[in-house]
């Protein structure tokens, strides 16, 4: 055809890492899929960027029957496949630059590597031949790739393939982004070469093992009436929920707590630790030698709190559900002594106790910063208030800011870091706070009580040097150094210098060292600065306890027909002031023979509430029913512990869910994410789902068509016009929801789902009560689902799943403020719905990925010339 003379067929893949052919293989969108399609002219392309991958195929035409070489030269590797006649599928690899991305050559270099060049090959001029060129480029060099040949001459110099040799293999100006069914799919394009495939290791993420959680919901639940009053009936008000206070902007992260899991589900992401080490210091070492004696709820003090600047309060040391009952004067002596309900007295107080961290301990801290943190989301805040164990030191001589520092928000993220940075030896956190200690206070004068201190302050502790053995080994490094410095290297044999002294090493040095876990020292702080940590584990002793108690009640009502084949999942949501909420997920033999699965919440209830709990739990729910007992009638209770059924607190295993995505021109991913709802329904057969898209405008592929083309149980579609309007787009897709009993997920475009994605969002959501935002992970450059790199979007709640009931009740998005521009907006939603007295669970999810992508392209974006 003569215009498909001259021309070659052009493939762009960005926004992918690594400088290896195989690196580009493992993209999500290659082949089928790429950034940009176009053509060139000849076959050398030099576009100067980073970080793409490149497929140029086509036809080649000779010039004269023969014997031809071909050599391909590129930055970094490539590879130049060429078939045996004009069909894809007979494509060998023909010559290659590289194989672990490290390799190059410079422009026109065609005889660096052995590889680079190819055997004689017979052509004949009279045919024409497939051929595909592959080309990966990482950050970093000159960026090109070129292909020559020549006549099988040794004397003869590689010339670049030009335009008058090389045809289309077809034209797709006229086609749509989603059309790919003449892009050809050959030995190139998936297996890769055979040379290295066989070389690439297995990823050492634990989360790709298999975990039980992920297929349960595939078991059989358990008949409901099994499980109806097998537990006494309590009302749940936690004290954590914040209803009607006010929050500042973006306050809510502050809000938000984490739940514990058990089993371990693998979450943490110990591959990635090497880039940011977190380590957690809740020690109960250090916690022992606080008393901590009758506890009092703030939430009394709320009240007199809410005229106060927004910018200083300190709103997690206001909602702590509880601290140490010693009077405001007695617990801030030296900083100030706010008396009965003046808000501005204890806003002074609290105003001061925010800086008493220095500079100095604020550089230590090396974690990064979150990306697009909140302003006022990044402010310091304290945990609970310790009062003090043993002998008190008067009023005037105490200084408490110690205490209060060491319980600041910075050191319940980092401190324990330095303490492990150096075995057996304090960090330099410990050390310093040792001897600020020593020289500011003078009720820890005797030296038992200075060794308890250096106990709870270092895990590792060593058993053998002494104070005086360190200076003296610190004497003979400096002198060693200077040795060292002035003493030269000889290659001439002859006797080793008498300065030269080798060192000894002890073998038999040990450090004394207690069993320590540290992520069942952590607290349910949101940390925002440590965004490689997993779920937190909950201990298997408190998980023991509770199950055994609840497979006791029903086995009681049920007449003993239930054996416990395996505790799948349990998660906790902590409440010291009233007690503690357990989702339990349980595997049951029913009359030895019927396997079923029990998902149930519990409440542990420390002890009896008001009278009006329940209405306050929930003003506009129905009254008690008359089978159910009030809350009055077990008060003899009062004061232990009581596994009860927490009312309105049960999640619906059927209930409908939409998924609710705005999208515009991205036609790639539009493709991917239909094309993954489509296999989870294949994977589930749970049909409760929907697929609601909202279309601004999009010209590269037809939004519409591919929706009805999928298998999808039932989805909608909604076309807009102008610019892209992310918080505009989520509520125009949940006003097609008529059913304000069923789930709303708002979601973004580039996730990877897995396959218990709906049981998870369907457990985590009841209607008046809880609010899910599930923790993704991102992906970094280059990677994928199968080698998943990358760290926990730790303050990121894009991704929310809420009853559409509730979801109008806090008033849905923002779509004045947040009108032209995106990135915030789910912080704002996340203020309101906290106000509006629901919780949020946040939990990280297993298997749940967001995409690696720039914002290039996206949009609204224009591009620079």
């Amino acid at each position: 055809v003569p215009q498909y003379k001259g021309k070659a067929n052009l493939h762009v893949f960005e926004d992918w890492c690594g400088g290896a052919v195989r690196h580009l293989r493992k993209n999500l969108h290659f082949p089928l899929f790429p950034h940009t399609r176009t053509t060139v002219k000849k076959l050398a392309v030099s576009p100067k960027w980073k970080n793409y991958g490149l497929r140029i195929f086509g036809y080649i035409h000779p010039f004269k029957d023969g014997d031809f070489q071909f050599s391909v030269a590129s930055d970094d590797n490539s590879e130049f496949w060429l078939s045996s006649d004009e069909s894809p599928s007979n494509s060998r690899l023909t010559a290659f630059v590289g194989k672990l991305g490290t390799e190059w050559t410079a422009p026109g270099e065609f005889t660096k590597f052995s590889s680079q060049v190819s055997k004689p090959l017979h052509l004949m001029s009279s045919r024409r031949y497939y051929f595909e060129l592959l080309h990966k480029q990482d950050d970093r060099g000159s960026d090109h790739v070129e292909v020559g040949w020549r006549v099988f001459l040794p004397s003869l110099k590689f010339e670049v393939i030009d335009s008058s040799y090389i045809s289309l293999y077809t034209d797709e100006s006229s086609l749509k982004m989603n059309h790919v069914e003449h892009i050809p799919q050959t030995l190139a394009s998936h297996s890769g070469s055979y040379l290295w495939e066989a070389q690439q290791d297995e990823h050492g993420a634990d989360m790709l093992k298999s975990d039980p959680r992920d297929t349960f919901f595939l078991t059989p639940a358990i008949e409901a009436s099994r499980v109806e009053n097998v537990l006494v009936p309590c009302a749940y008000s936690p004290t954590y929920v914040v209803k009607d206070f006010p929050i500042a902007r973006y306050q809510g992260l502050q809000f938000v707590y984490l739940s514990f899991v058990y089993p371990n589900d693998f979450t943490r992401l110990t591959h990635m630790e090497t880039e940011n080490k977190c380590f957690y210091r809740e020690s109960p070492l250090y916690l022992e030698n606080w008393e901590l004696p009758a506890l009092v709820s703030i939430r009394q003090c709320l009240p007199a709190l809410s005229p106060l600047p927004s910018g200083r309060l300190q709103v997690n040391l206001l909602l702590e559900t509880s601290f140490a009952s010693l009077s405001w004067a007695s617990m801030l002596q030296g900083k100030c002594a706010p008396s009965g309900r003046d808000p501005w007295g204890i806003y002074l107080c609290l105003y001061s106790l925010d800086f008493l961290e220095d500079e100095e301990e604020e550089e230590e801290v090396d974690s990064p910063e979150p990306t697009d943190p909140p302003l006022e989301a990044k402010e310091k805040s304290f945990g609970p208030i310790p009062g003090a164990k043993g002998k008190e030191t008067p009023p005037a001589t105490r200084d408490y800011g110690d205490d209060l520092d060491y319980y600041s928000f910075r050191h319940k993220q980092g401190q324990a870091r330095d303490e492990a940075s150096t075995p057996g030896q304090p960090g330099r956190w410990s050390a310093s706070r040792q001897a600020s200690a020593t020289a500011t206070t003078d009720y820890n004068s005797s030296e038992a009580t200075r060794s308890e201190g250096t106990r709870v302050t270092s895990f590792l502790k060593m058993s053998e040097t002494t104070a005086s053995q360190q200076e003296e080994g610190k004497g003979q490094e400096e002198e060693e150094e200077e040795e060292e410095e002035v003493s030269d290297y000889s290659y001439e044999a002859g006797e080793l210098q008498q300065s030269w002294l080798e060192d000894s090493i002890n073998w038999q040095r040990t450090f004394s060292v207690s069993s320590v876990d540290f992520e069942l020292l952590r607290s349910d702080w949101n940390d925002l600065r440590c965004n490689v940590s997993g779920n937190l584990q909950l201990s298997e002793s408190e998980v023991v306890d509770v199950v055994a108690q609840y497979m006791e009640k029903l086995n009681e009502k049920n007449g003993g027909i239930y054996t416990l084949l395996r505790i799948v999942n349990v998660e906790k949501r902590r409440d010291t002031a009233r007690g503690n909420r357990y989702l339990l997920e349980l595997e049951l033999a029913e009359r030895g023979q019927r396997t079923v699965r029990l998902s149930e919440y519990v409440y542990v209830l420390l002890h009896q509430g008001k009278q009006d709990d329940s209405a306050e739990a929930n003003p506009e729910g129905p009254a008690l029913g008359a089978t159910e007992p009030q809350p009055s009638t077990w008060s003899i209770l009062y004061g232990r512990p009581v596994l009860c059924r927490p009312l309105r607190l049960s999640w619906k295993q059927d209930v409908m869910v939409h998924f609710v995505v705005p999208v515009k021109n991205q036609a790639r991913w539009v493709q991917q994410f239909i094309s993954d709802m489509a296999h989870l329904y294949g994977a589930t057969k749970d049909a409760n789902f929907n697929v609601i898209l909202v279309d601004f405008d999009s010209d590269d592929m037809d939004v519409e068509k591919a929706l009805r083309d999928a298998r999808l149980p039932r989805y909608q579609y909604l076309r807009r016009t102008g610019n892209f309007e992310r918080s505009a787009g989520l509520q125009a897709g949940v006003d097609m929801v008529e059913d304000g009993h069923s789930i709303v997920f708002l979601c973004d475009l580039h996730i990877h789902f897995p396959p218990n994605i709906l049981d998870s969002i369907r457990k985590h959501c009841v209607e008046g009560k809880l609010a899910y935002a599930p923790i993704v992970m991102r992906l970094s450059c280059g990677s994928s689902p199968r080698e998943p790199n990358g760290y926990w979007e730790v303050n990121g709640f894009g991704l929310f799943g809420i009853y559409k009931s509730d979801f109008d009740r806090v008033g849905g998005m923002n779509t004045e403020e947040f009108r032209d521009r995106w990135g915030g907006e789910d912080w704002e939603l996340l203020d309101r719905v906290l106000q509006s007295g629901l919780e949020v669970e946040r939990l990280r999810l297993r298997n749940f990925y967001h995409y690696y992508h720039s914002k290039r392209g996206m949009w609204n974006a224009r591009s620079k010339k």
